[in-house]
């Protein structure tokens, strides 16, 4: 990401691999999928966002008290339930629900970045991809009061929405546009499979996300979008009904 000023607002966008090159997960307690965490500040809530500091090795996490999303920041992960293995390398991302039990390994030390939601729905444990090859079908377009130039082309897959709606995980891709600024009412993860996307906050702060970057957007934040080329996704966001 390249940016024009300092991100020190509460509510903002947030470079999410650049706050984790200078985090210090906590050494682990227990398992170190459950404990080896640097926490990113945010305001207290169901939602926290940071950084899992896996070691070369494995664990074995009994049941998980939240649903989870995960995405490899470095390195590598498999994840294993039930005699079944999903081998997540940099940018893949999967959904944990609440209850899950698996257990994972590690070659190398490896990082995962999480967004996790607490007080939801009570989950089935299972253990959910995120498939951005999946056929991708037309989705609303921004508000229209909001969208500065032409209405543009939006596609989404959803490869998982929570019980109450309120937590989803999915793929989305847009032709260009440029909307104003809105307040967002959600939190959002989004990973750039393709494309580039210049966000700009109510401080002035501007910053510009490329293909393979990582960010979230704070509930509360007020910023515009402005993506001149194609964009693709991945998201997690949490909207409270």
């Amino acid at each position: 990401m390249t940016s024009t000023a300092s991100q020190t607002r509460t509510r903002s966008f947030i470079d999410l691999r650049a706050w984790a090159s200078g985090a210090h997960p906590a050494a682990p307690s227990a398992d170190p999928f459950l404990t080896a965490r640097a926490d990113l500040s945010l305001a207290e809530g169901p939602i926290s966002v940071g950084l899992i500091a896996l070691p070369k090795g494995a664990g074995t996490v009994a049941a998980l008290t939240a649903e989870e999303f995960i995405i490899v920041e470095s390195g590598a992960v498999r994840i294993e339930q039930a005699g079944k293995t999903v081998t997540l390398t940099e940018g893949d991302s999967l959904l944990l629900r609440d209850g899950a039990a698996f257990t994972w390994s590690t070659d190398t030390d490896s990082r995962l970045l999480f967004m996790r939601r607490t007080g939801g729905p009570a989950g089935d444990g299972a253990i959910i991809p995120v498939d951005t090859n999946a056929p991708l079908e037309p989705s609303g377009a921004p508000l229209a009061e909001l969208l500065v130039g032409p209405t543009p082309q939006c596609r989404n897959h959803g490869d998982y929405k929570s019980a109450d709606g309120e937590y989803m995980v999915g793929t989305w891709d847009s032709t260009p546009y440029y909307r104003r600024a809105m307040v967002y009412r959600h939190y959002e993860l989004m990973y750039l499979l393709d494309g580039s996307v210049t966000f700009i906050d109510e401080a002035g702060t501007e910053g510009t996300f490329a293909k393979g970057d990582i960010f979230l957007v704070q509930q509360g934040a007020s910023c515009s979008w402005d993506s001149q080329v194609d964009v693709k996704k991945v998201y997690c966001i949490y909207r409270p009904a």
